[in-house]
């Protein structure tokens, strides 16, 4: 179970933190001196540190100095006064993750704590190669996967910049903390940014920093992730979706190792490893300019292309099995193992959502199992064979009998409608809506109601890929 540490000496302080966040899942502990934060830091160990910049046996910039020495990759967020902020600026420049201002905001509070928790994870647990610990492993013994491998222990060790490639759902992050772990870099910090996530007005914030007053709502400077993270590992997800202005900025750190804050003028210094992954084809986005041919040149010091679980059929059945006993463990499931026809069943499909795709729908198989066996009426109807007559949920056509789709789930008994109707109506939606702007985002996102991000992340989970959905 996760634990977090709150270190203030104000004890409502720590009863807010143990009654939002203490539950069958988080562990709060709490110290009210720095001498006490530092015993409990060093006997529990717990993935996150809050820590107030002041404390009644000394400052939390000293306590944080001693955590820096025990571990170097410790995800610490500061608590402080609007008085102390520039104490706060200082500790991130140092290596904090970031900082709380009083009043507590309970959202903001929800934000930096779940994004920590994700970061402290990705830093402790390791991405493995075949043949290790079970856990966040890269599973597969075909010749792709196995080249694939080989090629991550050559580089893994190498201070060069790498992209990674492949549809959604392949696992690239993985492979990015594959890479993290073996390299030389593996005690510094890895830091994880999802370029189509974040709004493209504060693309260059989030990654480089701004000054107070660079743009509307910069009410304070803050300190972006190059800077934080320097001397560790920085993964830019989906970085095809970057803004053309932020690619500007990460060439000339890639080619100088420098940058300057958004509205500033000093140029702060920085050694970070860039490893860059996307789902798209940037060849065509350099053609469509919406995509430097300079930054890509940078970037693919080394190309790793993941390939999708349908050209490595051979590894789904040891996939499947090495799920099943992860999810045994999460779930609190004791399932021995596939009935032949619902291993025969995950074979044939086509797994347009990949790696990610087989993990929910084998979750939710298992969820919804009885017996020693998970057979074949526990899988989606997506999964299971059809008559020709039946409209099958798969499907996508330019339209689909939506009422008929409905009674043919209800006959088989489903589980999850809402999902399965949603997910076959949105595909055909989307793909039509892309198709009449071209492929052009922006467009098909007024188009539909949704802003960029929302339809960016509907698009990956429905496995859909804008170059692929135009090119049909």
């Amino acid at each position: 179970m996760p634990t977090l540490l709150i270190v203030d000496d104000e004890p409502s302080v720590c009863y807010t933190f143990t009654r939002l966040f203490a539950d069958e899942t988080t562990r709060v502990i709490s110290a009210g001196t720095a001498s006490e934060g530092v015993r409990l830091f060093r006997a529990e160990q717990p993935e996150v540190v809050v820590l107030d910049l002041q404390l009644p046996d000394g400052t939390g910039l000293q306590v944080f100095e001693t955590i820096r020495t025990i571990s170097p990759k410790q995800p610490v967020i500061f608590i402080t006064a609007h008085g102390t902020t520039t104490t706060a600026i200082e500790a991130m420049k140092q290596g904090a993750f970031d900082y709380l201002i009083k009043p507590l905001e309970f959202g903001r509070v929800t934000d930096i704590l779940r994004r920590a928790f994700e970061a402290a994870y990705i830093m402790r647990v390791p991405a493995v190669l075949p043949g290790l610990e079970p856990r966040e492993q890269l599973v597969g013994r075909t010749p792709a996967m196995q080249e694939m491998c080989k090629l991550i222990g050559r580089i893994a060790p190498q201070d060069v910049n790498v992209l990674i490639m492949g549809e959604s759902g392949v696992g690239k992050e993985l492979v990015a903390r594959a890479i993290y772990h073996h390299s030389r870099r593996a005690e510094r910090p890895f830091l994880a940014i999802n370029c189509a996530a974040l709004p493209e007005g504060l693309v260059e914030s989030e990654l480089f920093g701004h000054e107070r007053g660079a743009f509307t709502g910069a009410d304070r400077q803050r300190i972006g992730k190059f800077e934080q993270c320097d001397d560790g590992t920085i993964f830019l997800d989906e970085i095809g979706d970057m803004p053309l202005s932020a690619q500007a900025k990460v060439l000339r750190l890639l080619q100088e190792q420098q940058f300057e804050r958004v509205g500033g003028r000093e140029t702060i210094q920085t050694r970070v490893r860039v490893i860059a992954a996307t789902n798209q084809d940037l060849d065509r986005r350099i053609r469509d300019g919406a995509f430097r041919a300079d930054l890509f040149y940078r970037l693919r010091g080394v190309t790793v292309c993941v390939p999708p679980l349908r050209e490595r059929s051979d590894d789904i059945a040891e996939l499947a099995h090495h799920f099943l006993f992860l999810f045994n463990q999460e779930l609190g499931l004791n399932i021995q193992g596939f009935d032949p026809e619902a291993l025969a069943c995950l074979r044939q499909y086509g797994w347009p959502g990949n790696v990610r795709e087989l993990q929910g729908v084998l979750k939710e198989a298992m969820l919804r199992s009885a017996g020693p066996l998970l057979l074949p009426e526990f899988l989606p109807a997506t999964l299971r064979g059809r008559t020709p007559e039946t409209p099958a949920v798969s499907a996508d056509p330019t339209r689909v009998d939506v009422a008929a789709m409905i009674d043919d789930l209800l006959e088989r008994g489903e589980g999850t409608l809402h999902a399965q109707v949603i997910a076959v109506v949105e595909r055909i939606l989307f793909k039509r809506v892309l198709h009449e702007t071209d492929g052009h985002l922006g467009q098909a996102a007024e188009r539909l109601g949704l802003n960029r991000s929302t339809l960016r992340y509907k698009l990956r989970e429905l496995g859909l890929s804008i170059d692929r959905v135009i090119g049909e």
